[in-house]
């Protein structure tokens, strides 16, 4: 059983575990099927998006694909996110990413 098919296991018995459905998004992005894991991200967003976890790695994919409006906006929505939550450490990286991808334009 590949990792992939376990991911999908695990989800079916817990749908409402986030970290699943990044770790789907991630395994997706590791075999270059970008669109599948744009949509595990996006799903994430949306039905749990207090998972800051998602939004540097969303980002991160927004700007390899050259989507750097998108990812601009990412980043932004996760330091919201992360100041929401007080995580300063992932607020930090955000706004870095977010910095750095700004020094670019």
């Amino acid at each position: 059983m590949s990792r992939l098919q376990q991911l999908f296991q695990f989800l079916e018995n817990s749908p409402e575990e986030p970290f699943l459905l990044f770790a789907i998004a991630k395994e997706y992005e590791g075999l270059g099927e970008v669109a599948k894991a744009f949509t595990y991200y996006e799903q994430l967003t949306r039905d749990a998006p207090y998972y800051v976890g998602t939004y540097y790695h969303l980002g991160k994919l927004y700007e390899k694909e050259q989507l750097f409006e998108k990812a601009l906006k990412t980043y932004q929505q996760g330091m919201n996110v992360a100041q929401r939550a007080g995580d300063r450490h992932a607020y930090s990286e955000l706004s870095g990413a977010k910095t750095d991808l700004e020094d670019e334009f």
